[in-house]
């Protein structure tokens, strides 16, 4: 008997591979997610190693890779996942659904 997989979750598989392949990750010359990232709307957080500080100010310890990062966000209940696709660009999910994925930036000024 053939798998059947969910239309919701073909969707999510196919929107990460062409996020993926857009993004160039493949051969993604990235030093380090680690520095201050700012979102369009303007939050911001700061990546230090295995801390966080995150948008709203708390501060927190996570899962670090050179690429990546994850946390759980303090009070929401939701793991926050980070993928370097360049020098200057994560792509964030704030939580493990297909939802919503967000493009935050290196900040070009200092964050406070």
């Amino acid at each position: 008997m053939p798998m059947r997989i969910s239309p919701r979750l073909l969707r999510c598989a196919l929107a990460g591979a062409a996020a993926f392949i857009a993004a160039g990750v493949g051969t993604a010359h990235a030093d380090s997610i680690d520095g201050n990232w700012c979102a369009p709307d303007g939050r911001q957080m700061r990546i230090d190693g295995p801390q966080i500080t995150t948008p709203t100010g708390a501060r927190v310890s996570g899962q670090y890779g050179r690429h990546e990062f994850s946390y759980d966000a303090p009070g929401a209940g939701a793991r926050v996942t980070m993928r370097m696709l360049n020098d200057s660009t994560v792509s964030l999910r704030p939580s493990q659904t297909c939802e919503r994925t967000e493009t935050w930036r290196r900040c070009q000024a200092p964050i406070s």
